[in-house]
């Protein structure tokens, strides 16, 4: 699985730092929670092992910190408003 960029990423996380690699996010500086959204895309070999299992595994280093709330979709406008991105068009 490798980040993917996406037209409505508006940050890069650990861009120029050789460590890490490059994740394209969309952060909603506005929301009070904090929303950080990133896509992802599956090697074909990963799509196909999805496709039969129905399954995908998440790992999340919590530094031994109480965990987080984490959701995970398949639809992009499930987690993103599309009236909000139609009305940053406009502009």
């Amino acid at each position: 699985m490798k980040a993917e960029d996406f037209p409505e990423s508006n940050q890069k996380i650990a861009e120029k730092q050789d460590e890490y690699i490059t994740l394209p996010a969309y952060i909603d500086k506005n929301d009070s929670n904090g929303y950080l959204i990133t896509c992802w895309k599956g090697s074909i070999k990963e799509r196909l092992l999805f496709l039969f299992t129905g399954k995908m595994y998440l790992t999340v280093m919590t530094f031994k910190k109480p965990l987080q709330p984490l959701k995970m979709h398949v639809d992009k406008w499930k987690l993103l408003s599309k009236s909000y991105f139609k009305s940053k068009k406009k502009e």
